[in-house]
């Protein structure tokens, strides 16, 4: 205390016991620590797997591949799952927890910002990290082909298996698309120095976690999309979660400054992702595990220990927040002491959910589960209509989660806003809620449902995905509503207001958002979809290829219509006039695409919808023809409205641009009217050679 400080010889002890804290001895690097964490949560899910699941194998009817790959496989998967969060949380401190160098301490220069010396290391941590990543993953590869075939992996390394593992292994190729992603991350993050470089290696190394939630129990069999989409994001909070509180211990060993601010950035992507653990891990639990097999089964006890560690590390992670981040700026280091413990926490909860993907769960509830159930993790009964899509609902946990998330920001955002003594206009929010709720109801009802299973709804989501939704976020002006919501950083020390400011003069952004490049990737991305069969083959009949489809169209549209039509600032916008032009030319392509589908012979997606095996057998020449209709007609609504609003706002800038002449008239006589007539009267007269225009 500083109190205690001040006192005389009788409070020595104590002063020398706080005096480490208040006069830090030097930096520490945190590279034995790292490796420390790696080995523990190896080791947890290497030695329950080696000692206390000796019979999964053979409950599965595949032969022992040795312990070599019995220890290895689960070792190095959690080694790799922990380099993931690992790049994940140094990346997020050196775009999100430590203040980069602002030139001058302007924080609109935020994007001209350099790393500091502490981002610096965490940038260069991140991007080791993903290195490890990447070769961790390679060497899964064998080992993954090794587990699969019962083989040794000495005689797993041949050129024909590791072909075969490559070429026809669907686990063997998540781990080669893993080292591909992490390469590219590990080379962005390398080369990126800036702040602004520090952002985009950090959104890209969130990637490395969507392979690995397509392996695994999720995956299979019934309700396989909740399965599916729960791991997913049960990944990504893990990330979050253990790689954000690694980048704390090594920013508070390196005695980094500001440790405070970057605890309490951190305490709230903590909250959060500890509500989305649970979240998540309830309904990828419930899918495989009823309550009688908690302690009944391997799996069950599994769940349970992992449940238990995680309630464990909520509490400890709420007590130790409460109780260090007031002390924080008398003592930084106090944060790290109780944080490695809950690393190590987190590492042992890592390596229990590997030895869950080796660990084969309770007999489903149902065995016979029929094509439908086992491709699209649930059953249709009846052909769609305008009454039973309204009445169905499944609720999307990726898409209508995203939407409950958004509308709860927003919200939030306009309530700071109010807090503020600032105004918004009621539109806006009417629009952005219109957008985010309306995804969430879209795809959790019937018109969602359907989407994988018939080509009509599939065009018709696509359609709402692409068009509807984004021009409805658009028109909420979030960017300019987080401006407003949060108040600028002191100099040197951006914030999210700063964050948000910096976004719209992002060269990328500027890129992205020229007309021409806006209109190729948005068209583009709907011809190279439904002009090639194979490639639109390959984004139905998988669920990661399905996820991946919904979001681009979701992303692509935004970004086309926040240059077309939105109300936030952008680099640069093209005039009014300009941008009316590109939509009357888009509108024809966009007619032709639907003709053209109508027209088609071609059935796309031929082979995955039969496989359904769909009750009332539906005409699939005529449910692709009703889908290029919904191209043709619903896709060129959007347009007409977007149309129609910049026609409005072109005639309002030109009235615009008459009454500031009228008021400059006014004001020098209109002096300009006055020179046009005398250099029309020079005209008609002549000049001094007697030459005289025609």
């Amino acid at each position: 205390m500083h109190e205690e400080r001040d006192n005389s010889s009788s409070q020595a002890p104590k002063e020398a016991a706080a005096q480490p804290s208040h006069a830090p001895s030097r930096a520490q690097s945190s590279r034995l620590l790292y490796l420390f964490f790696l080995v523990f949560a190896g080791l947890v899910g290497g030695v329950i797997s080696l000692f206390f699941l000796a019979d999964s194998l053979a409950a599965l009817g595949i032969p022992d591949p040795g312990r070599l790959t019995t220890f290895g496989l689960p070792f190095f998967r959690a080694v790799a799952w922990m380099l993931m969060a690992l790049s994940v949380g140094s990346f997020m401190a050196s775009a999100f927890l430590i203040y980069p160098a602002v030139p001058e301490g302007d924080n609109e220069r935020l994007n001209k910002a350099r790393l500091t010396v502490d981002g610096h290391l965490a940038a260069r941590t991140g991007a080791w990290a993903a290195l490890g990543a990447g070769v961790v993953s390679l060497l899964e590869v064998p080992l993954v082909m090794s587990d699969l075939t019962g083989t040794p992996l000495g005689q797993v390394l041949n050129s024909e298996l590791m072909g075969m593992a490559v070429g026809q292994i669907a686990a063997s190729q998540v781990w080669l698309v893993t080292a591909v992603i992490a390469a590219v991350v590990a080379v962005v993050g390398f080369a990126a120095r800036s702040w602004s470089g520090q952002v985009i290696a950090f959104f890209l190394s969130l990637l490395l976690t969507v392979p690995l939630g397509l392996e695994g129990h999720s995956a299979a069999g019934g309700d396989h999309d909740y399965g599916t989409n729960s791991l997913l994001l049960h990944l990504l909070f893990i990330m979050l979660w253990v790689g954000g509180l690694m980048g704390l211990i090594a920013h508070g060993r390196r005695l980094g400054p500001d440790m405070g601010v970057a605890v309490r950035r951190y305490s709230s992507v903590a909250l959060f992702s500890i509500v989305g653990l649970a979240a998540t891990g309830v309904v990828n639990a419930l899918i495989r595990v009823e309550l009688a097999d908690l302690f009944a089964t391997r799996y069950g006890l599994l769940v349970l220990a992992k449940f238990v560690l995680t309630v464990v590390l909520a509490a400890i992670g709420f007590v130790h927040r409460r109780v260090t981040i007031p002390q924080l700026e008398r003592s930084p280091r106090l944060f790290v002491r109780v944080a490695v413990v809950e690393v190590l926490i987190m590492a042992a909860t890592v390596g229990v959910a590997i030895s869950m993907g080796r660990t084969p769960p309770p007999p489903p509830r149902d065995p016979n589960l029929n094509s439908m159930q086992i491709l699209l993790g649930y059953e249709l009964f009846d052909a769609p209509s305008y009454t039973n899509v309204w009445t169905m609902f499944r609720f999307d946990l990726m898409f209508g989660t995203l939407g409950l998330v958004l509308a709860a920001f927003y919200l939030y955002a306009v309530w700071r806003l109010k807090r503020r003594g600032l105004t918004w206009a009621a539109s806006r929010t009417a629009w952005f809620l219109l957008g985010a709720l309306g995804m969430t109801v879209i795809m959790s009802n019937g018109i969602g449902l359907y989407m994988p299973a018939l080509y009509s709804m599939h065009m018709l989501v696509h359609m709402i995905l692409s068009m509807a939704i984004p021009l409805c976020l658009v028109l909420g002006a979030p960017v300019t509503l987080v401006m407003e919501a949060f108040e600028p950083g002191a100099p040197g020390k951006p914030t999210l207001h700063d964050a948000a400011v910096a976004l719209t003069k992002s060269r990328i952004l500027r890129v992205l958002t020229h007309p021409a490049v806006n209109l190729v990737q948005f068209l583009g991305f709907l011809y190279v979809l439904y002009l090639f069969p194979n490639f639109y083959d390959l984004a139905i009949s998988e669920h990661a290829g399905h996820v991946i489809m919904n979001w681009v169209f979701l992303i692509s549209g935004y970004i086309y219509y926040w240059e077309v039509i939105g109300p936030d600032p952008l680099p640069w916008r093209a005039p009014t006039g300009i941008r009316l032009l590109i939509i009357f030319a888009s509108m024809p392509l966009h007619l032709f695409a639907g003709v053209y589908l109508m027209q088609m012979q071609t059935i796309l997606g031929l082979d995955f919808y039969q496989s359904l095996e769909l009750p009332w057998n539906p005409d699939f020449v005529t449910d692709q023809r009703t889908g290029g209709g919904i191209a043709w007609g619903f896709g060129q609504f959007p347009l007409v409205v977007v149309f129609g609003k910049l026609f409005i706002d072109w005639l309002r800038e030109d009235r615009a641009l008459a009454r500031r002449h009228d008021a400059k008239a006014d004001i020098d006589g209109d002096a300009d009217l006055e020179r046009y007539n005398a250099m029309l009267k020079q005209m008609s007269e002549g000049d001094e050679t007697g030459f005289r225009q025609q």
